[in-house]
């Protein structure tokens, strides 16, 4: 990576490679936002720069030799959409159970969507490591840019995923069960992906 267009490349193609599961995050987020307005389009935003800010710190500082997740670990970071997931779905059964229309089943806010960011980009972890390890402090600069570059388009398509009108009516209908599940399915992937299952 001795170029800047180089650079440029390599990193776009790290961070699609690693970030393609966080479109079905962004697309779930946004096809509740629109649907509930839960929750609002700069805290889906705003949550994915934090969270992708949080691992980019984590990544270089284990780059440059400060363990601070050691990797047989990164699986707890399931465990968060897991809890999620299943309380929300617990709560969308015993609502229905006693007639009772479900809440929303969207995180709460900022920090719900940055801790579900993080925990669905712990696995990147292991990528970005060993990157931000071997590049120059100028390349890793470039780099971060490009992450940022691509955090916007990853969150406009997410949005644009869910512009038609069917399939917000979909999720503002089924919401309570979709969201969960989806939450359940992205734990299920992080420990899938990090051989704890």
């Amino acid at each position: 990576m001795d170029t800047l267009p180089a650079t440029i490349v390599a990193a776009a193609a790290l961070f699609a490679g690693t970030n393609i599961d966080d479109m079905i995050l962004l697309t779930v987020l946004s096809a509740s936002s629109r649907a509930t307005g839960r929750p609002c389009q700069w805290e889906i935003w705003a949550g994915q720069y934090a969270g992708l800010a949080i691992l980019v710190a984590v990544s270089l500082a284990a780059g440059h030799g400060l363990s601070l997740i050691p990797h047989d670990w990164i699986w707890l970071l399931a465990l968060l959409p897991l809890g999620l997931g299943a309380a929300r779905l617990a709560a969308a059964i015993r609502d229905r159970r006693r007639g009772e229309r479900p809440p929303a089943a969207a995180p709460g806010g900022l920090p719900g969507v940055t801790g579900l960011t993080i925990s669905n980009g712990g696995d990147n972890l292991a990528a970005y490591t060993p990157v931000f390890a071997t590049i120059s402090a100028g390349a890793a600069a470039v780099t971060i840019a490009v992450f940022a570059a691509g955090t916007a388009v990853w969150c406009l398509a997410g949005s644009r995923l869910v512009s038609h009108h069917r399939v917000t009516g979909l999720v503002r209908r089924r919401a309570h069960w979709l969201i969960p599940v989806v939450y359940i399915l992205i734990g299920l992937y992080i420990l899938w992906e990090t051989g704890a299952l």
